[in-house]
């Protein structure tokens, strides 16, 4: 039975409407404050045992697919991130919203997105075995190198404000030392607080740092609107085609970023957005415009974020490690089928493995049917009074960090990192260090002392293979590219020296 055959058994008209079933309520899931893709598959991953397993995956897929593009929505229009994946949409995408260019906005977290999951879907489809063969090589030392790169890039968007950069930075390093020390077991700095005893939580903080400190902000600047320009709301999420081409090679570039991050374990699409944000900037002609508006920032985060949801699934389906939480969820839709993760997966179940590629691709389409055609309604938004507006976006970030773990502490938690990003907002602190230190210190710490432990503190064991070479090498020309044009300054003044 070839590909042509599959695809055919994955269109189904059955599969086709539970597909829609599972986009919509992962759109739905991802752009609430405290939802994401991973609370849909929790809920349908019991309704799924009725279904066929071909069904079953797809709808699953479906949510994760959408559910990690619906959090950019949120992002764009009211700078609340539906979800942890879309905290690099609120760098370009709400600066665009303010400036009155919400529509086009959305089309372009819209198209990239789409664009990124093709490229992921497509990746998974026909190169899922010889990649995952790469992944499996990485030890705690590569994974070290890995997330070190998303360290890295804090250097290149605090560039021209260092101090205030680095504060911002420290402070994120600061709060993921709170909890469950990864290698003792043993909670630190939790200041005898119980709900803080194995870890600062990830979603109220960062709804906090960005949602609330910004409803604080309307409140304060006494705004009628979120979007400063009066008239109607600006463009069209349709792009043209010169949009589209300008912001193709980066589109791309991302997505392969995406892929690849994806599918090494413990990444995430931190560090793929980092990466692929950083790259942009460095090679756009106007990189001090990332952060206030650029297109070219907003579409390279969201092909990189989508691009890992492919990525993701090639360790899970060919050894069995999932690559992020929501497809470790997915591994129960696998086992609650009976389907063991493996070469035998692909050899004795093809139709559904298959199945459920096809099925991947064709949920991407629905990023672009529910962003383009929703995208006018989505928009209205940013006209709505902020009177109207702060109270629904306040109470909808209380009810996504209660619904996070379910503690009241964590409401308590959201409005004291609420009025933090708020005071740094006037201070011209920027955020975006805070959250990367706060979302990889965590793991650049384990994965480091982890290789420590291994190797009795010798890394030359270690250092020196192929792989961890390649990374290595990344992580210098990251760490040297923000400072290469002074570098280059230098040395010319050298040169003129030594000729005078």
């Amino acid at each position: 039975m070839d590909f042509f055959q599959y695809a055919l058994e994955a269109c189904t008209l059955t599969n086709l409407l539970w597909l829609t079933i599972g986009a919509l309520i992962g759109s739905i899931l991802g752009a609430l404050p405290g939802m994401s893709a991973d609370t849909g598959i929790a809920i349908f991953l019991p309704l799924t045992f009725n279904l066929e397993p071909v069904t079953g995956l797809i709808t699953l897929g479906a949510i994760y697919v959408t559910g990690s593009y619906g959090g950019n929505i949120t992002a764009v229009l009211i700078n609340t991130p539906g979800t942890s994946d879309s905290l690099f949409m609120t760098l370009d995408g709400y600066p665009m919203t303010v400036q009155g260019k919400g529509l086009r906005a959305i089309g372009i977290t819209t198209f990239s997105a789409f664009i990124g999951g093709m490229i992921g879907s497509i990746a998974l489809l026909f190169i899922a075995p010889p990649l995952a063969q790469i992944a499996i090589k990485f030890g705690p030392w590569e994974l070290f190198l890995t997330t070190l790169m998303g360290l890295i890039i804090i250097l290149g968007l605090v560039k021209g404000g260092m101090l205030k950069g680095l504060i911002s930075a420290s402070l994120g390093f600061l709060c993921t030392m709170i909890g469950m020390d990864g290698i003792t077991g043993l909670s630190r700095l939790n200041f005898g607080i119980r709900p803080i005893y194995d870890e600062m939580p990830l979603l109220p903080v960062v709804l906090g740092m960005f949602a609330v400190s910004q409803v604080l902000a309307l409140a304060g600047d006494k705004t009628e609107t979120i979007s400063i320009d009066k008239s109607a709301i600006k463009g069209s999420p349709f792009l043209s085609m010169k949009d589209h081409l300008s912001m193709l090679f980066n589109n791309i570039r991302s997505s392969i970023i995406g892929t690849i991050v994806g599918i090494i374990p413990g990444a995430g699409t931190t560090v793929a957005a980092g990466i692929s944000y950083n790259l942009a900037r460095k090679g756009d002609p106007h990189p001090e415009t990332f952060g206030k508006g650029n297109d070219q920032g907003l579409a390279t985060v969201s092909a990189a974020n989508n691009a890992v949801v492919g990525g993701s699934l090639v360790p899970l389906l060919t050894l069995g490690i999932p690559g992020n939480g929501t497809s470790a969820l997915f591994l129960g839709g696998l086992l609650i089928h009976g389907l063991a993760p493996g070469t035998q997966l692909f050899n004795r179940n093809p139709q559904t493995v298959y199945g459920l590629f096809f099925g991947l691709i064709v949920a991407q389409f629905f990023i672009l049917l529910i962003g383009l055609f929703g995208a006018p309604i989505y928009a209205k938004v940013t006209k709505v009074p902020t009177n109207i507006l702060i109270p629904i976006v306040g109470s909808l970030c209380i009810l996504g960090a209660y619904t996070y773990r379910n503690l009241a502490f964590d409401n308590f938690l959201i409005i004291f990192f609420g009025v933090i990003g708020y005071y740094m907002t006037k201070a011209n602190i920027p955020m975006a260090p805070f959250v990367l230190a706060f979302v990889l210190g965590k793991n650049t710490e384990i994965h480091f002392r982890r290789t420590m432990l291994l190797t009795g503190g010798n890394l030359s064991t270690v250092a020196f293979t192929p792989l961890a070479i390649a990374l290595l090498a990344v992580d210098l020309i990251f760490l040297i590219s923000p400072f290469w044009g002074e570098i280059k300054g230098l040395i010319k003044k050298d040169k003129g020296a030594a000729g005078c």
